[in-house]
């Protein structure tokens, strides 16, 4: 997991609250620190190998940088990584993103072990859906 903040906002203590939470439940956690581009992110998580991508953005940019950050991991070939995230982000906002395919996104007081088991389950369901598709595919 990679968790990552974007942009100029300069508001860390949420990621590193996660990043803890995840880590204390056994995940392996990379978090980027502040003000990363989207590029320096997704970059990261292709070199880590990771399975989920975390943004929190408390800045109010999230119809601007989900989107990014989603095309790039397209371009990458990163389709099957999570991306998902957290911050203030209004509900109508949260509709739009996920039918452009993020995951589900936890807005501040959201519980630890709520998000550590969506994390899990989704990163499981991910994983099954791959090994179905490479299972018929032909060498």
């Amino acid at each position: 997991m990679l968790v990552a903040k974007v942009g100029l906002d300069g508001h860390d203590r949420g990621a590193k609250v996660i990043a803890c939470i995840l880590r204390d439940a056994g995940m392996e956690v990379i978090y980027t620190g502040l003000h990363q581009t989207p590029e320096m992110v997704v970059e990261a998580a292709l070199q880590e190998d990771v399975d989920a991508l975390g943004l929190s953005i408390l800045s109010g940019a999230h119809m601007t940088l989900f989107p990014r950050v989603m095309k790039l991991m397209k371009e990458k070939g990163m389709g099957d990584v999570l991306l998902t995230g957290g911050g203030i982000i209004p509900p109508e906002d949260q509709a739009a993103l996920s039918k452009l395919g993020v995951g589900r996104l936890f807005g501040p007081g959201t519980p630890g072990e709520e998000i550590v088991g969506y994390m899990r389950a989704e990163v499981a369901r991910r994983a099954a859906a791959g090994r179905k598709k490479t299972k018929g595919a032909k060498a």
